[in-house]
């Protein structure tokens, strides 16, 4: 069995493995990375709509608890959010799938950029472009948005989740905090709730 990862040790937020509705391929989890990447476009959050849909409700893998638990990680860990297909690999398939997690899913980035590299400037006057861009822009706040609904109705299960989650939103929004602070202060507050 792989070894677990120990942040959400740290975080006091680990949980077993979901229960398998269809048992955990490598080549499953490359390929859900590889079109995750493939399609994901904006900010990383849009990732969780697609891992969420993957992971969690197509193929059983995590359940979305875990799912949060790999978010909380990517928030940690230095660089973009993707870092939570390492940390997804990690928990499935150890070391191996950690790796293999990571390339797969930003594996996609390179080429494209690549390929659009000599050709973006055209582009960037393109009215067509711009548009395509713009819809896809709105397409990417409409997945946010539900994904941040089942992600609440899957979370906030208490009113002290509910304060947690409100007073994170109001620093994050009116005083700017870090990000990085409203994850470790909300993981040791949690902590406490859970003692009292």
């Amino acid at each position: 069995a792989a070894l677990r990862w120990p942040l959400p040790l740290l975080l006091g937020a680990a949980a077993p493995l979901a229960k398998v509705a269809i048992p955990p391929s490598l080549l499953k989890l490359c390929l859900v990375f590889l079109k995750t990447g493939a399609v994901m476009f904006g900010t990383g959050y849009v990732l969780i709509a697609f891992l969420e849909g993957d992971l969690v409700d197509k193929y059983g893998w995590l359940t979305r608890s875990q799912l949060l638990d790999a978010i909380a990680a990517g928030q940690l860990t230095p660089g973009p959010l993707l870092t939570c297909a390492t940390f997804i690999g990690y928990q499935l398939f150890g070391y191996v799938g950690a790796i293999l997690g990571t390339v797969c899913i930003v594996l996609p980035s390179f080429v494209y950029v690549s390929i659009l590299n000599p050709v973006l400037p055209r582009l960037r006057k393109s009215k067509w472009a711009g548009a395509f861009l713009d819809a896809v822009n709105v397409s990417a706040i409409g997945l946010m948005a539900g994904v941040l609904v089942k992600l609440a109705e899957a979370t906030l299960t208490s009113w002290r989740a509910g304060l947690l989650a409100v007073a994170a939103a109001g620093l994050l929004l009116w005083r700017k905090v870090n990000p990085i602070w409203l994850v470790l202060g909300g993981a040791g507050l949690g902590w406490l709730l859970l003692k009292l």
